[in-house]
């Protein structure tokens, strides 16, 4: 009896390990198309249209603007607010201008960014392109020649590679603004000087590791968004299904990259 039941168990590992890598080998050839089309579309007489990249820009980095904004904001000051009160333990809290520059550059702001837009465009993608699939819109692309994944997710991903750096840099200078307005009511230090300070300690390097993490974030929320939709095929409940995944997986993937970037670009 407890044989099988283990056996049982270590059947449904394998079956789920094996749909796992399947999904992960689909969403690299997704985006290896999507790559090819914006490179070469325009040789096989498809290009991505600009305007279709635009329209896509406006609906995930634009819109995105008001909670990425605040969400940094908020998140500077938190940020501020526990690094001043624990290194007043040491008597060193000004030195909290350092810490508070470094954690955002590299750590928070890219996150802060990526988990926001993956919340709010890693479902929309999923539910617009599984509600596509439902109807058979997908097929009937298929049937008047328009290769659905140059049509659908080519645009999503050249948009997203152009808004989540911009949206990064926004979500950078608005949390050291939060932390600038706290240790300017809390210090006594002036918002210049902060800011003096922080431009001081960062070097490029700095920036620029959250825009390269930024882009893998772009990556990843289009792809497992755009994969989840094509895999859609239980009616309106499948669709409710896909777009609470893709939100979990997104979120989830965009911290497992993070980690993995930082832990080989801080050796």
């Amino acid at each position: 009896m407890a044989a099988d039941f283990l056996l049982a168990r270590v059947e449904a590992l394998g079956r789920r390990s094996a749909a796992a890598l399947a999904e992960v080998g689909y969403i690299a050839a997704l985006f290896v198309e999507a790559c090819y089309w914006l490179l070469f579309g325009r040789w096989r007489r498809q290009p991505v249209r600009l305007g279709a990249i635009f329209k896509e820009a406006i609906g995930v980095g634009v819109a995105a603007i008001p909670v990425v904004g605040l969400a940094a904001f908020a998140t500077g000051m938190m940020l501020a607010i526990q690094g001043v009160y624990t290194l007043r333990t040491f008597g060193a809290e000004e030195q909290v201008v350092i810490g508070v520059a470094f954690s955002v550059t590299r750590e928070f702001g890219p996150l802060i960014t990526g988990i926001f837009v993956a919340g709010r465009s890693g479902s929309a993608i999923a539910a617009r392109i599984g509600t596509m699939q439902i109807s058979q819109e997908i097929d009937a692309l298929r049937v008047i020649g328009i290769n659905p994944v140059r049509y659908l997710v080519a645009p999503i991903l050249a948009a997203m590679l152009l808004t989540l750096p911009a949206l990064t840099v926004m979500a950078d200078l608005l949390a050291l603004l939060g932390a600038a307005l706290y240790c300017a009511g809390d210090m006594g230090l002036p918002v210049n000087i902060f800011f003096d300070r922080t431009f001081a300690v960062l070097s490029a390097g700095d920036v620029l590791e959250g825009l390269a993490k930024s882009l893998l974030f772009a990556v990843v929320i289009t792809l497992i968004g755009a994969s989840n939709g094509f895999n859609v095929a239980a009616g309106a409940e499948g669709v409710g299904r896909a777009t609470t995944r893709s939100v979990v997986l997104c979120c989830i993937a965009i911290i497992l990259v993070d980690m993995v970037f930082s832990f080989f670009t801080s050796r």
